[in-house]
């Protein structure tokens, strides 16, 4: 991966294991990841999954999705600039869903609750964003839980070793609608 910087950054591996883990993905998946940034959490499904559909809305995101998954030798995830709600209302139909992107998210949950036959996941880092997806999700009748992860590293410091918080990230899961 090149050394160019995107807002939000890649997702940090613990979260991305917590994320993957409430997914449940199976190796005759296809799954979404919308907003897929650096393309890490794209990478990390196709390990598993038969096919990723990677989606963001920026040209230098999907530039360096692309590499990564290159290097990461995976040829199974299609990679897509777009805005989520120009690629949502096609005829596409999916066994899972991430979100690791959550601009448009009210908009964005119902289509994608019609178009996900068993589980979307939603990362947040944001109180905001966090109440706006369990509303959303609630009224869809299709809400699920949310776990709050915090983590911390060490780093060597006086001899020692002592931790750094990570920011805490909500982990939002759902149950998908869509008819199989």
């Amino acid at each position: 991966m090149n050394g160019t910087k995107l807002a939000g950054g890649p997702t940090q591996d613990e979260i991305m294991a917590v994320s993957l883990c409430k997914l449940g993905l199976l190796k005759t998946d296809t799954v979404l990841d919308i907003g897929c940034g650096t393309g890490k959490v794209s990478v990390a499904m196709a390990r598993t999954a038969e096919k990723v559909v990677s989606i963001d809305k920026r040209p230098e995101a999907i530039s360096i999705a692309i590499e990564t998954a290159r290097h990461a030798g995976t040829g199974n995830i299609e990679f897509f600039c777009t805005e989520a709600m120009d690629f949502l209302p096609k005829d596409h139909t999916f066994d899972c869903a991430f979100l690791g992107g959550t601009q448009n998210l009210v908009r964005i949950l119902p289509v994608l609750a019609k178009r996900v036959r068993r589980t979307i996941v939603i990362n947040a880092v944001m109180v905001s964003t966090l109440e706006r997806a369990v509303t959303s999700l609630k009224e869809l009748g299709i809400f699920s839980e949310v776990v709050q992860v915090q983590v911390s590293r060490s780093y060597d410091i006086a001899g020692s070793i002592m931790f750094k918080p990570i920011d805490p990230v909500f982990i939002i899961t759902a149950r998908g609608a869509a008819c199989s």
